[in-house]
Parts: structure tokens; C-alpha cells; sequence
């Protein structure tokens, strides 16, 4: 069946005041986001959601919408959905740069697909990991969904004692991975990352993200002072692009650095491998332009011999659905051995989809339903 409507729509929600996130590209607390819809003649609706900030891709609410609506929609509608490889390199073509945006629409393509097949997203991209059981023996899954995927809880750049209480609270509710944001002052970064570790104990993974903050001389300061706290990981030490600044980093930190900002494209992937510049890549859809972009990443790290794990730039339920797919698909995200960071819809007042997504602790199981496993109310 043809698609015979694309359709754009902004949403808004508000982070809970206390938990919004503060950082050293400044405070998120509110979403402006777009809301896709595809459409085909049958009337199955495929959902999508660009989680725009200008701060980070360039994007914004009224540029997306704009951008869909009078360039892209007439590229898809009249298209076959199950084309989307074809529809996503015609998008490419059509809009430099704007990942969330396209990332939301082949995100809306792959749901429509689940919905018109009756198959989650998970399914359509190659599935997920299964344990193959002995002869005779009950099957008892332990991977993928079954199990859920491990996250780690994010703390903002606040005054000590604030991150501590934050930190500690997520602790007592069974949160094992805690990550403190860096970035604006070394010397306050010091003190917060302190207050958390001694607030949770010495056995929670830590890890920090400067998304950028800091030059190669303040960051390599900072890894020598984070080493003081057991930290299991550093975010972005160094400012996007400059692959040579956080390749130095590494070479002389104790810590393993994670790529975040340094990786949206294919290229970028590629230089970061070139460079030697990261230990672990975070990869999710809005940076990559789609789903099947972020595998693509995730297997040429693979081939490089780099880790993946699943970032977030706190999306509402419909692109974390999303997420969560796509990070069960890809063997090299890997999870359990550094937490995903898909948390979005805990921070915002209320959720945009029911049922909301199913969180239990720091474990986010994935939706098994048709397409994403989500609708807006």
C-alpha cells in the first residue's frame, strides 16, 4: 500500500525541575520536539519523533516541521514503505545535515512496516540475541528484552550536595550506573563527582560527560583527579570534530573515553577509528538519521574493534521505543558493560505515550508489540 500521508506536529513537555539537566552546553529543561506520522492508504500510521535541540544538531521545533512538510513529505508520499533504503538516500539528497529529522521519519517508515507485517521494529532489523536451548531443557531467556536493557541514571552539573542527594536517591531505588556531568568548572567538577561517590558507595559504576567542555590540558587535569573516584568512563572530553584533541586525551588517560558529539556520521565514525581517538562510541538514531544508519555504525566500530553503547538526547517515548530496538538488534552495543543512557521519559512531567515505556529500576524492557510497541495518547 502506497503512503498517502506525512504529517508533522510539534510537541512540548517539560522536565521535572528537579532532575533537569544542567551540562556545560547549558540547561535542558523543557522539550520542544516533532511528532511524524506516515500514513498509508490502508490506514495503518507508522510514528516517529525528531528530538531537535539547536545546541546539539543544529535543529529546531519550527525548522523541522517546516523542513518535513515542504521538502521531504513530497519525496515519500505515493512511496512503497518497505522502500525506505531508496526513500532514506532521497532524503539525504533532499537536506543537508537535519539527522533528527530524517532519523524521524525512517523511525515512522520501520514503525508503519511493524504495523502493516504485525512484527516489532526489533524484528525487521535483524532481531535480537537468543540463548539456543539444550535438547529436552526449558528455554528461560536471558537476553535482549527478556531481560531488559541496563541504564545508567544522569545527574546535571549542580552544586554538590544536590548531585549526591540526586544520585544517592536513584541508588536506593536500584539504579547500579550513575553519570555526572562535567565540563564547566574543574575544580566544582571535582567537588560534585566526589559528593556522588561518596553518596553511592564504591561499587557503582560511575562515569562523567564534559560534552565537550574542556580543552586537552584541562581534561587530561580532570582525568587525574576522576581517577580518585574509581570512574569507569569519560563522555566528550574535548570539544566535537577535533579528533586529534581526544585521541591525546586517551593515549594519556587511565580512564576509557567515550566518542558522543564526535560521532553523528559514517565519516566521523571513521575518523574517530583513524585517530585512535575513543575507546566506546555512543550511537542512537537522531545522530545517525536512522535505525539502520546506527547499525551500520555500530558494525564498522565492530570491525575496528570499538564498543558501542546506546546515548539519548532525552527523547520522549516513540524515539526511545526506537532506541531500544535498534540497541537488541546490534551485537555491539553493548549495554551490560556500559549502560545505555535511554532515560528520556523518566525527566519529563508526563509521558506521550500509553501505556509508557517499562522501566523496572535500571532496566528498560523493550516494547514487543507491532512496529514500535508505542502510540501517543
Amino acid at each position: 500500500m502506497p503512503i498517502t500521508v506525512v504529517a508533522a506536529e510539534p510537541i512540548e513537555g517539560k522536565v521535572r525541575r528537579e532532575v533537569a539537566i544542567v551540562s556545560s552546553l547549558g540547561q535542558h529543561a523543557a522539550g520542544n520536539y516533532v511528532l511524524v506520522r506516515v500514513a498509508d492508504e490502508a490506514g495503518h500510521v507508522g510514528l516517529g519523533e525528531a528530538s531537535v535541540t539547536a545546541v546539539w544538531s543544529g535543529e529546531t521545533q519550527a525548522g523541522t516541521i517546516a523542513l518535513i512538510r515542504e521538502v521531504l513529505a513530497p519525496l515519500i508520499v505515493g512511496a512503497d514503505p518497505f522502500d525506505v533504503e531508496w526513500i532514506s538516500r532521497r532524503l539525504e539528497r533532499a537536506a543537508f545535515g537535519n539527522s533528527f529529522a530524517r532519523g524521524a521519519l525512517e523511525m515512522a517508515l520501520l514503525d508503519l512496516q511493524g504495523q502493516i507485517l504485525k512484527l516489532p521494529v526489533y524484528k525487521l532489523l535483524g532481531g535480537r540475541d537468543r540463548p539456543t536451548p539444550e535438547p529436552g531443557a526449558k528455554l528461560q531467556y536471558v537476553l535482549g528484552s527478556d531481560r531488559g536493557l541496563r541504564l545508567k541514571f544522569v545527574v546535571g552539573a549542580v552544586e554538590p550536595a544536590l548531585a549526591a542527594e540526586r544520585a544517592r536517591s536513584m541508588v536506593d531505588k536500584g539504579w547500579k550506573a550513575i553519570k555526572v556531568k562535567v565540563g564547566r568548572d574543574l575544580s566544582a567538577d571535582v567537588q560534585r563527582l566526589q559528593a556522588v561517590r561518596d553518596a553511592i558507595g564504591p561499587e557503582v559504576f560511575l562515569a562523567v560527560d564534559a560534552n565537550g567542555g574542556y580543552t586537552v590540558e584541562q581534561a587530561l587535569q580532570a582525568t587525574r583527579q576522576f581517577e580518585k573516584f574509581n570512574v569507569a568512563l569519560f563522555e566528550q572530553p574535548t570539544r566535537r570534530g577535533d579528533h586529534p584533541a581526544m585521541a591525546e586525551v586517551r593515549q594519556r588517560s587511565n580512564i576509557p573515553i567515550m566518542a558522543d558529539e564526535s560521532v553523528f556520521t559514517l565519516r566521523d565514525v571513521l575518523d574517530v577509528i583513524r585517530h585512535r581517538a575513543a575507546d566506546v562510541l555512543s550511537l542512537y538514531p537522531g545522530k545517525h538519521a536512522g535505525l539502520r544508519e546506527t547499525l551500520t555504525l555500530a558494525r564498522v566500530a565492530e570491525a575496528a574493534g570499538i564498543v558501542c553503547t546506546i546515548g539519548s538526547n532525552l527523547e520522549r517515548e516513540v524515539a526511545t521505543a526506537a532506541m531500544a530496538h535498534v540497541a537488541i538488534s546490534a551485537p555491539n552495543i553493548v549495554c551490560e558493560r556500559f549502560p545505555g543512557d535511554l532515560i528520556g521519559p523518566l525527566y519529563f512531567e508526563r509521558p506521550l505515550t500509553s501505556p509508557g515505556l517499562r522501566y523496572q529500576a535500571d532496566r528498560l524492557f523493550i516494547p514487543d508489540g507491532p512496529g514500535l510497541g508505542v502510540q501517543v495518547v
